[in-house]
């Protein structure tokens, strides 16, 4: 899932707190294998362990920056096929 930010980013950042606590959730349950702000910081990057859009869609709609309108994502498929992440084993 890739975000852009669609407030001011001092908006944003009155909301990371919550916005990592959830990022951590993710974590906790297997859903999310990385995540990190774009940099320049306009938006950013959740790799998330799920089976379809629709499930990525649903997670993503409980993200703080979604439920206060301050970020819009876009999905992206991607299986990865070389380096670090080649041989990735579900979490969960």
């Amino acid at each position: 899932m890739i975000s852009t930010y669609l407030k001011p980013l001092a908006e944003v950042d009155a909301a990371r707190a919550d916005h990592l606590d959830f990022i951590a959730e993710l974590e906790r349950g297997g859903y999310a294998v990385t995540a990190g702000r774009i940099d320049p910081p306009t938006g950013g990057i959740i790799l998330l362990d799920v089976d379809t859009e629709a499930e990525a869609q649903e997670i993503i709609a409980r993200d703080p920056y979604v439920v206060r309108g301050l970020a819009a994502y876009t999905a992206t498929g991607w299986h990865p096929t070389r380096g670090a992440l080649a041989d990735y084993k579900r979490a969960r």
